[in-house]
């Protein structure tokens, strides 16, 4: 079984956001970079099948070469291969068309995304990805199992969880409780002197027209001042809360 599992190269969610130009591009002086938290569930889901079922691992990434690093950990954690499709990830469609090559030209059995990117948070990307390659689609995936040809997600619904008997190829957004947390893999350093040796694919990127973009940012208001209330000054409270606050 051969298995793709794309990767974006993201902000920690406690780096400190600004923009520049005015506001319309993203300011990433000072800023670290990660793996994008539901693509890690996926790349640990994507070694258990390594391990357990003797898969073979391959990540990618669209983007310049400013996410290789983030590509060489994940190599680190155990992938066999990288691939960086050489152009900058615009828009979902985009990105989508350029895993649509990579995915064709691969082979790929299954392609195990994350849900969504924790910086933009559009979620297109894998639903997009599974129509252009004529794969079956399962997204806010919590589990999967494979044996041989046939598939087994559960994925949550709103209200509770549902079952999904399907096939390879198979495309899966994946989320938390696809592995559990304490799953998650740290490179150790044999790992890290590993993934040196490993390769990583430079492609050139296919034509796609850009359908969407971004024209500026805002960050959110700034939170008001906190007002203190004697406990034993019911009355004030009160007024507060109907006349200022508006919530009764």
């Amino acid at each position: 079984m051969k298995i793709l599992v794309c990767i974006s190269h993201v902000p920690d969610t406690t780096s400190k956001i600004n923009f520049t130009e005015g506001d319309t591009k993203f300011d990433t002086n000072g800023v670290q970079f990660v793996i994008n938290p539901n693509d890690e569930f996926g790349l640990t889901r994507a070694m258990w099948f390594k391990e357990k079922q003797g898969a073979s691992v391959d990540v990618v990434n669209v983007g310049g070469p400013e996410t290789e690093p983030t590509l060489r950990k994940a190599l680190a954690i155990g992938a066999d291969a990288a691939i960086r499709v050489n152009t900058e990830a615009v828009d979902g469609a985009t990105v989508a068309k350029q895993l649509a090559k990579v995915v064709t030209d691969g082979g790929y059995d299954l392609v195990i995304a994350g849900r969504e990117s924790i910086d933009y948070n559009g979620g297109m990307v894998p639903g997009m990805l599974a129509a252009m390659t004529g794969a079956n689609f399962v997204t806010n995936c919590i589990s999967l199992e494979i044996d041989g040809t046939n598939a087994k997600a559960v994925r949550e619904i709103d209200g509770g969880k549902e079952t999904v008997s399907t096939s390879l190829p198979l495309v899966i957004g994946g989320q938390k409780g696809l592995v559990e947390e304490s799953d998650l893999r740290i490179p150790n350093m044999r790992g890290i002197m590993m993934a040196r040796k490993k390769p990583l694919t430079i492609v050139e990127p296919v034509d796609a027209n850009v359908e969407t973009k971004s024209t500026g940012f805002e960050k959110p208001a700034p939170k008001g001042a906190v007002k203190l209330v004697d406990a034993e000054n019911i009355d004030e409270l009160v007024n507060l809360l109907h006349n200022e606050a508006k919530v009764i």
